[in-house]
């Protein structure tokens, strides 16, 4: 393996939860509609702004956008906390030469928020955010980017992701896929579509591409 790309909500940081909250409170807000966390996963895919504008009655979009991004920044601190076996995972990746990248559904205003709060701004060859793609997964675009910018074929290459678009993403971009259900949320219960490999821990992912590694994976 030359690369390893990410999916971020619910693989690389517990975010789930306050992608959640805002959502909550943007719909509350603007359509006075109470949702559960299962209607506001239903519509993901596009970016936090595209489920906003796909998905709210209200005419006020753009005030909508910006109340989520408020009460994404404003919360973040109490419902996202570091992981020490991602951190560790990513400078292990890194030590070993592994290029990283992170291909997301999210836009970049709120990936960077994240990233800025978890101290992870410089620790990825390549982002590709909601708003670099005309397709959102289970479309592989982003991914191919991703590959391209990194340098890499698809056989030097793995996603990782906690979703059945992740794991469809991809097998349609011909790269190794791994589903993962290591954080305390993420976004299915079990995959519909089987990924190439499937851990329930950090630390045997990490097993895992040590001895890939050395065995050429």
């Amino acid at each position: 393996m030359k690369a390893i790309i990410f999916d971020f909500d619910g693989t690389l940081a517990n975010t789930l939860p306050i992608c959640y909250y805002a959502f909550q409170n943007v719909f509350k807000e603007f359509d006075n509609k109470d949702l559960s966390s299962e209607e506001i996963k239903a519509m993901f895919g596009p970016s936090e702004t595209g489920i906003i504008r796909e998905n709210l009655i209200n005419a006020n979009k753009e005030q909508a956008i910006e109340l989520y991004y408020k009460k994404y920044l404003e919360n973040h601190s109490n419902l996202v906390k570091h992981n020490v076996e991602i951190d560790e995972m990513i400078k292990h990746l890194n030590d070993n030469d592994i290029k990283l990248g992170i291909v997301t559904g999210k836009a970049k205003r709120s990936l960077d928020i994240s990233l800025k709060a978890l101290q992870m701004e410089d620790l990825f060859d390549v982002i590709i955010t909601g708003d670099d793609v005309i397709n959102p997964k289970p479309h592989p675009e982003g991914i191919i980017k991703a590959l391209s910018l990194l340098g890499v074929r698809d056989n030097e290459a793995m996603f990782i992701g906690d979703s059945d678009a992740d794991i469809q993403a991809g097998s349609a971009a011909n790269v190794h896929t791994v589903g993962v259900r290591w954080l305390q949320d993420d976004q299915t219960l079990e995959f519909n579509i089987e990924p190439n490999s499937f851990f329930n821990s950090v630390n045997q992912f990490v097993d895992f591409i040590n001895i890939g590694n050395r065995n050429e994976l």
